[in-house]
């Protein structure tokens, strides 16, 4: 009789965990990571380009939090949090299950490392949150190489990055790099200029220097303009990396990381870190627009 009494409690107790567990946190139990930095690194490519290198790029973001201890990274491939309002589960098929599933929604985060690509299915309501998540809220967004080769059916946004991808007309090539802002903090892991290997993206409107602060770009004094395709600029203005005000938010955009050993690169890592601490609050640096430095002769 005892052994069956010790079985009984035994199963209960393991209903009673699993019953939790599904519920989610229970009330009181607070956020354990409170006064953390917390980052939503979203890699959606159901509408676009399906790039190889998301992954590894949305796991080096995530390594470079937790190894520095600086922010703590949410990664999804969907938008569902993408949203103010609240997210819970009201699902016809387990009608008797709570609708709390501790899902966040953008006010738990401080910033949004976006490498997705497409028109994405953002509703109207979310379009407007992720919106007032930068200008209104005084967030973050950093975009990584197909940040900007997204929601080209959305103009705000293009506004909020600061241009749309147009091409990239060498494909990936050994890429000469001029840096325009050496004091920014995610441009102090180069030096004045540099090679890389990878796809480097052109930009078209709303891309303006008088929009944006160029950190760097591409030095169209070492390019073959012969083997181009399908370049539609003619001012030679090829940025690589910028930065920008969205209202209250702070917006850093760089084409880096098609290839997914350009997220091996400590430099690129070191510029994105510094970019998200930037975008985060954490770090100053110049957002004023210039144009383009003249030519050396």
């Amino acid at each position: 009789m005892p052994g069956k009494i010790l079985a009984v409690c035994g199963m209960l107790a393991v209903w009673s965990i699993c019953g939790q567990s599904q519920r989610g946190p229970q009330p009181g139990r607070g956020d354990p990571l409170a006064g953390k930095k917390k980052l939503l690194a979203i890699g959606d490519v159901r509408t676009g380009y399906q790039h190889d290198s998301v992954s590894h790029a949305l796991a080096t973001i995530e390594r470079l939090g937790y190894e520095s201890g600086i922010y703590v990274t949410y990664i999804r491939t969907d938008s569902q949090l993408l949203t103010k309002g609240k997210i819970e589960r009201h699902d016809p098929r387990t009608p008797d299950l709570a609708p709390g599933i501790n899902a966040k929604n953008l006010d738990y985060f401080d910033a949004i490392f976006f490498m997705g690509s497409g028109e994405n299915d953002l509703s109207g309501q979310q379009k407007r949150d992720l919106l007032a998540f930068v200008h209104d809220d005084g967030k973050g967004f950093v975009g990584a190489h197909t940040g900007d080769d997204a929601f080209f059916t959305w103009p705000e946004f293009g506004e909020m990055i600061g241009g749309y991808f147009d091409n990239h007309p060498w494909g990936v090539f050994d890429a000469p790099i001029i840096v325009e802002d050496p004091d920014f903090p995610a441009m102090k892991a180069f030096g004045p200029s540099f090679t890389i290997r990878d796809e480097i993206y052109v930009h078209k409107a709303p891309y303006s220097r008088d929009k944006v602060h160029v950190l760097a770009r591409l030095d169209a004094s070492k390019l073959d303009f012969s083997g181009a395709r399908q370049l539609h600029r003619t001012d030679n203005d090829f940025p690589v990396a910028w930065t920008k005000t969205y209202g209250k938010g702070r917006v850093f955009y760089s084409t880096f990381g098609h290839a997914a050993e350009t997220w091996d690169n400590p430099a690129i890592q070191k510029m994105y870190l510094e970019a998200i601490k930037w975008a985060m609050g954490m770090t100053s640096g110049d957002t004023t627009p210039h144009p383009m430095p003249a030519a050396k002769r």
